[in-house]
């Protein structure tokens, strides 16, 4: 059932009566001219889309570099000002701020330093000046070792070892006494470091409650923006470029729409003909069609307003179709552009008509019983109706009735569809339809009607024949 239902469209053609009111658009209009059109137009319906699509995606990369510009400008001042205020703090290293606290320790304890880099010179190396002179230092006292072990390695010689770690010892403790010598000498105090430290310090603490909380982190921060910076300035393209590339769209869209114009006015001028023609034997012998294309708002469908004008009657004004047919005029609209259809080849193969003959009177309904038999020479043509001059055109004639069964001790309403014969049942059909009742005079009127249709049929088969 789903596959069929997916097929539907390309084996059965359904007309009924709310395409007459669908007719009145201009959208509808178009996209019938277009089917009539056929192929050369389909087609080119697909490049207009797609070029279309083309310049609306410009369109809107465009649009959206306008309403982003101001924004764009503005995170760029804002990135700018960033870069700047950590370009001049100069971040190199991320280890800076613990080298600076570890100078700033030194710079603000010198007087500290000096005294105890003092005292542990005496210790180790020189005790002259020291308040401890009864003490000797350790390079003294490593001094001493060594002289014993001297004289004790002349008469055991496995205490060498011993005595070379005493030597190193005392040649460590003396480089060290003199290097923490040195490093006392060396200390001065410098007030303007000390302060250009402090506000260093103050500086990077700021940046990193800032970017941070790290200074490694405030670098990569500074990195990223850099990043930011290039994406916003230089990758993507301009709002130049892409105004000119939308300006090349709009012409190519431009010149394809004119194309489907010119394509569109010959399949307009060969409807007109063909539908005016259709329309004759349908009891409008006086009409005027035009199919009018204006220019319109260019979409994926083109840059035309399709408007079908129509004048059933001699000395009336060609209007659009929306504004003077009637309803039975619409009905006979509508099959004579489905017999267009037919005979361009572009519709189904099976025509289904649902009460087509709506509004329309006994002459008018014999016309479009004879345009519906010869639609029937092509396709197959399905009709329901309450039109007894129709319904006795047919070949067939099915008889649907609503019944009520019980099934399961329910009532329920079921549609059934019953062949008539050609004969009784089919003859007391058409008398109802006509009259409402089968009494004489309407099963009489409704031989006549057989055996009229009949007549028709043989004489439309017959022009059939010789037309072929």
């Amino acid at each position: 059932r789903h596959l069929i239902s997916q097929l539907r469209h390309l084996l059965v053609e359904i007309t009924a009566q709310g395409q007459t009111v669908q007719l009145m658009y201009p959208d509808k209009q178009r996209q019938l001219l277009d089917l009539y059109g056929g192929s050369p137009i389909l087609e080119y319906l697909r490049i207009v889309a797609q070029s279309y699509a083309a310049c609306q995606t410009v369109a809107k990369a465009l649009e959206n570099v306008r309403k982003s510009e101001q924004e764009r400008l503005q995170k760029l001042d804002w990135l700018k000002y960033q870069i700047q205020e950590l370009e001049k703090a100069d971040l190199q290293d991320e280890w800076e701020l613990e080298q600076l606290a570890t100078e700033r320790d030194r710079l603000s304890h010198v007087t500290q330093l000096q005294q105890l880099s003092y005292q542990v010179y005496q210790l180790l190396y020189q005790n002259d000046n020291s308040p401890y002179d009864n003490s000797p230092s350790a390079a003294d006292l490593l001094g001493e070792a060594e002289s014993h072990l001297r004289d004790m390695v002349n008469y055991d010689l496995s205490l060498e070892p011993i005595l070379d770690m005493v030597k190193t010892a005392q040649d460590q403790v003396v480089e060290a006494g003199h290097q923490i010598h040195s490093y006392g000498e060396g200390l001065e105090t410098d007030p303007e470091r000390l302060q250009q430290l402090e506000e260093r310090i103050i500086q990077l603490k700021r940046l990193c409650r800032k970017y941070g909380p790290s200074l490694g982190e405030v670098i990569a921060h500074y990195e990223k923006l850099h990043l930011e910076l290039d994406q916003l300035t230089q990758t993507g393209q301009s709002l130049e470029e892409l105004e000119l590339e939308y300006a090349l769209r709009q012409q190519e869209l431009t010149k394809v729409c004119e194309h489907l114009t010119q394509l569109r006015l010959q399949a307009a001028f060969k409807l007109e003909q063909q539908l005016t023609r259709e329309l004759k034997p349908l009891a409008m012998d006086k009409v005027i069609f035009e199919c009018r294309i204006n220019p319109g708002k260019v979409t994926a469908t083109g840059a035309d307003q399709v408007i079908f004008c129509f004048s059933p009657n001699p000395g009336e004004k060609v209007q659009p179709l929306a504004d003077t047919a009637s309803g039975g005029e619409m009905s006979r609209f509508l099959l004579a552009l489905k017999a267009c259809f037919s005979q361009s080849q572009t519709g189904c193969d099976t025509l289904i008509f649902d009460e087509i003959d709506t509004g329309v009177s006994g002459k008018v309904a014999a016309a479009i019983a004879a345009k519906l038999h010869q639609l029937s020479h092509q396709q197959q043509v399905l009709c329901v109706t309450h039109q007894p001059l129709i319904a006795a055109m047919a070949d067939v004639h099915l008889r649907v009735e609503k019944q009520m069964v019980e099934d399961n001790r329910e009532i329920r309403t079921v549609v059934r569809v019953r062949s008539l014969d050609q004969h009784i049942s089919r003859r007391e059909e058409l008398a109802e339809l006509s009259g409402g009742q089968a009494d004489s005079e309407a099963i009489a009127f409704a031989e006549s009607l057989l055996m009229q249709a009949e007549a028709r049929r043989l004489g439309n088969s017959q022009t059939k024949i010789s037309q072929d």
